[in-house]
């Protein structure tokens, strides 16, 4: 049979004494974790997805770079 222990400073943590793992028995607060991780999970997407469309401009400047270069080597 599970027992569990209140953290002590810790309203919302209990320790399992079977287990010695510190569990968060509140449920706001778990809640507000998992809207905080997924905020920044989506923002590392968008960073992710600008760091590539960054590097997709980088390129296509090289690109227009080097025929602006031919361009004026041929006259």
């Amino acid at each position: 049979m599970d027992k569990f222990l209140k953290v002590e400073g810790h309203a919302g943590l209990v320790r399992d004494t079977t287990t010695g793992a510190i569990l968060n028995n509140n449920r706001t607060e778990y809640e507000v974790y998992l809207a905080t991780r997924r905020k920044a999970e989506a923002r590392e997407a968008e960073i992710s997805q600008h760091t590539e469309d960054i590097n997709n401009i980088k390129n296509e400047l090289q690109d227009i770079k080097m025929l602006l270069q031919q361009l004026v080597s041929t006259k």
